[in-house]
């Protein structure tokens, strides 16, 4: 047992750690005795993705990353679904099954230790004709044509029922048709009587604007088609979250998004990390280039961490990651492990 300090999430606390019967890596908010040896380095819980595209990439690959979460913002809903039942029968299995060798056994812990929850929204919504509908990489199932009212309500209705969490919203101009005002603020409403918050690809003039003022509640993108004035950047802190996808960007893009970033964080917005894995050559990890974009937009340390909305470490089925060192640098993060702790 060691004396810990972790992170829950908004700020510093202090437990102690230590392994159960089973070697998992147990974490407790406790006052802590003086003579407790101190481990060396802060706890978070894993990271969380909150914009990936996992029929994009391996996604196997998680199981070696430090995200404890990621959040699926467009695919086919049950082959998401399926994905997502997988990793949590796979940690499920692994975790009861007592019969196992001495070498299953240590792959069993490693498996406990490596578990990522998986969030998706299912399909992107989009008007006929509408972004990504023409688009090669979209898999097929992972979007949606809505004509109408009644095509939203069956659509939204089915994203409920396949298990999403949110409803991702297509709103590009520069690739196509958008959805009518009307039409858009009833998706909303629609999704809202689900209790699932909508999600939008903002792209193109005036569309991230739109879509605050139509009663969104996250961008999927941090808007980068244009600069946004004092008032629309105020009026968005109060209203809506962005997901940074900042590393997608180069050149006038970067520039826009970066500039946008830094005054919404500044205004006291919120800011969620997400890379849009599988967009390019995205790792299937924590993204160094994300992380430092943020960075340079004004978002580090405890806002950093924030940013990367760690899963809850005092849940013994989350990831427990150690960051050496007092400054917590999210990209020192590794897995924590018994040979970790002091005796």
């Amino acid at each position: 047992m060691n004396a810990a300090t972790f992170f829950d999430g908004s700020g510093w606390r202090e437990g102690v750690v230590e392994t159960d019967a089973g070697g998992r890596m147990l974490l407790r908010e406790v006052a802590v005795p003086a003579d407790l040896p101190r481990l060396d380095g802060v706890i978070t819980g894993g990271f969380t993705d909150h914009h990936v595209h996992l029929q994009l990439v391996d996604a196997a690959l998680l199981a070696d990353s430090v995200l404890g979460r990621v959040v699926d913002l467009g695919g086919n809903p049950a082959e998401v679904a399926r994905l997502a039942g997988r990793f949590v029968s796979s940690l499920r299995s692994s975790l009861n099954d007592r019969s196992l060798s001495e070498r299953s056994e240590t792959k069993r812990q490693h498996v406990a230790d490596t578990s990522t929850t998986i969030e998706f929204a299912g399909t992107f919504l989009t008007p006929p004709g509408g972004y990504p509908s023409d688009r090669d990489w979209a898999p097929a199932g992972s979007f949606r044509e809505i004509a109408d009212v009644d095509d939203a309500a069956a659509a939204v209705a089915e994203m409920a029922t396949a298990g999403a969490s949110r409803i991702k919203v297509a709103s590009n101009s520069h690739a196509g048709p958008v959805f009518t005002d009307e039409l858009l603020r009833a998706i909303i409403d629609i999704a809202a009587e689900h209790d699932l918050p909508v999600v939008v690809h903002a792209e193109g003039r005036g569309e991230a604007q739109r879509a605050a003022r139509l009663g969104a509640n996250q961008l999927a993108h941090a808007p980068f088609t244009e600069r946004l004035i004092e008032d629309e950047i105020a009026e968005q802190a109060a209203s809506v979250s962005w997901i940074s996808t900042l590393a997608i960007h180069e050149g006038a893009d970067l520039t826009v998004a970066l500039d946008n970033v830094r005054r919404f964080h500044a205004a006291g917005g919120t800011v969620h990390y997400g890379t849009d894995m599988g967009n390019g050559l995205t790792p299937v990890g924590l993204n160094p280039q994300e992380i430092a974009a943020l960075r340079a937009a004004g978002i580090d340390d405890l806002d950093l961490l924030q940013a990367l909305a760690p899963v809850d470490p005092l849940d013994p089925a989350s990831v427990l990651l150690l960051l050496p060192g007092a400054d917590a640098d999210p990209l020192r993060a590794r897995r924590l492990s018994p040979a970790d702790l002091k005796v």
